[in-house]
């Protein structure tokens, strides 16, 4: 295999990326920025020797505790469980949520072979049972895994005596119906609440 096929099946491994697409970055890279292709490969490279699991939260860190965990003005009593880093970004983006995290790494998917025990859920168990968390939010994706994930993890923890919720969904802010899934205006029903 050639250095340049060599690239184009590197970057196929990133999500959403098929042959073509690949090919079209690995030319782009070569051929017109030579300088961002040797930064892409830099900073990957210090992220794979550099970044770790934060100990408390799981997600990827330059130290042992992540800025997060160690922010003293962040409520403990509440957990946050989401399934990536992403998930975690967008959880922080809204602002709604000023507790700490859990990231998962990923979700229970027996098709991919994902159960709890490649989870590593004794580390969640362990950081939710502290003393200090009271409220564990699972913010899980509303996917067949994602809630297949919520409710082993739900389980867990409720069998634990910790008080456990999951995050609301329905029709999203600035939403029209007649543009929403039938799917989701039926859930809005069901987790409707007094006015």
């Amino acid at each position: 295999m050639s250095l340049l096929d060599s690239l184009v099946e590197a970057l196929r491994v990133l999500p959403g990326v098929g042959p073509k697409s690949a090919q079209r970055m690995a030319y782009q890279l070569l051929q017109r920025d030579r300088d961002g292709a040797a930064q892409l490969a830099a900073t990957l490279t210090r992220c794979l020797t550099e970044l770790q699991h934060c100990e408390r939260c799981n997600t990827f860190s330059e130290t042992d505790i992540c800025d997060r965990c160690a922010d003293l003005s962040r409520d403990e009593a509440q957990l946050c469980v989401v399934e990536m880093p992403a998930d975690l970004a967008v959880m922080e983006s809204s602002l709604a949520y000023h507790g700490l995290y859990y990231v998962l790494m990923g979700r229970v998917s027996p098709l991919d072979g994902i159960g709890p025990r490649e989870l590593k859920l004794d580390k969640l168990l362990a950081r939710a049972t502290d003393g200090k968390v009271q409220e564990v939010i699972l913010a899980t994706n509303f996917t067949n895994e994602g809630e297949a994930t919520a409710h082993y993890v739900g389980e867990m923890l409720r069998a634990r005596g910790l008080r456990v919720s999951r995050i609301a969904r329905g029709v999203p802010v600035g939403g029209e119906l007649e543009h929403t899934d039938l799917g989701t205006i039926a859930q809005a029903f069901v987790e409707r609440r007094g006015v």
